[in-house]
């Protein structure tokens, strides 16, 4: 089997600038676990903002459980997995990283993506000096927007169980170069 390398990490952190890598450098198949809240909001014709984000993923979790984003994705993940390696950007749950674990075993491979919460801030207020991004991937967030996002995630979601059990950890403080240096070390000590 192919191996699945799942991105965790708050939001900032740089996943993207990973997941980047790994479609573009390593021919990665990519998925973002947060599509489903976006294609949602989109649906209802709602504006692309946190307030709705977090309305939407605690209704999808509400539904499904805190499971919900790896159980909804998993027949996306498994199709890519055929044909590659796939990158999967967002990993948020401790339930989701469980159910992974148990389906994917080996093949997953957790990467936690880090940068002090300072650093995350300031990367994205600076988005928004720049055009937002089509497929919403980059988008901006204010220092409290990104700070009440920060919150809910790590009480409401289980988010810090994917990190601290996370197989290796990237930590991206000292520029881009720094952090694929980091990626290409793992790539490496898994064979891939």
């Amino acid at each position: 089997m192919n191996k699945f390398i799942a991105l965790v990490g708050m939001t900032g952190s740089g996943k993207s600038v990973v997941a980047d890598f790994l479609v573009n450098e390593r021919n990665f198949s990519f998925v973002r676990f947060g599509q489903i809240t976006l294609d949602i909001v989109k649906e209802r014709g709602l504006p692309p903002t946190e307030e709705n984000e977090k309305k939407i993923r605690e209704e999808v979790r509400s539904e499904h459980g805190m499971g919900a984003y790896a159980i909804l994705n998993i027949p996306k993940f498994d199709k890519m997995l055929e044909a590659g390696n796939l990158v999967g950007d967002g990993l948020y749950s401790w339930s989701e990283y469980k159910i992974l674990r148990d389906k994917y075993g080996d093949n997953l491979v957790v990467i936690a993506v880090y940068a002090p919460p300072k650093i995350r801030y300031e990367r994205l207020v600076a988005r928004q000096l720049k055009e937002n991004d089509s497929d919403m991937r980059n988008r901006p967030a204010t220092k409290d927007q990104a700070q009440s996002r920060d919150f809910a995630e790590i009480e409401n979601i289980e988010k810090g169980g994917p990190i601290a059990m996370a197989d290796y950890t990237i930590v991206n403080v000292f520029g881009r170069k720094n952090t694929i240096k980091q990626l290409n070390d793992i790539l490496a000590n898994e064979g891939i």
